[in-house]
């Protein structure tokens, strides 16, 4: 089963019946698990992959090519998440 981690965000939260996200994980069996409240270790760790995605996929991908399908566009991502958990140096918390 996959699992994604989100922010209690109204972009993310919502009943699965009246909210498209909430719809579509349920949809397609993904579990989803929220940071804690008053957390914001959790929610930072969250925050700065997403800035990392935006700054090393999303912007350098969107100057070089024109996407024409989402499923194009994560073909590539999937590709660079490859790249990212397995290639990539980190520094921080581990």
């Amino acid at each position: 089963m996959l699992r994604i981690l989100t922010d209690r965000g109204i972009e993310y939260c919502g009943r699965a019946a009246q909210h498209d996200y909430q719809l579509y994980i349920a949809v397609n069996d993904i579990e989803h698990t929220t940071t804690k409240a008053r957390h914001p270790q959790t929610n930072g760790i969250c925050k700065r992959f997403h800035k990392t995605i935006l700054q090393e996929f999303y912007q350098p991908a969107l100057r070089k090519k024109l996407y024409r399908t989402i499923e194009e566009l994560q073909i590539d991502l999937d590709e660079w998440l490859i790249h990212y958990n397995t290639e990539r140096t980190h520094q921080g918390k581990r």
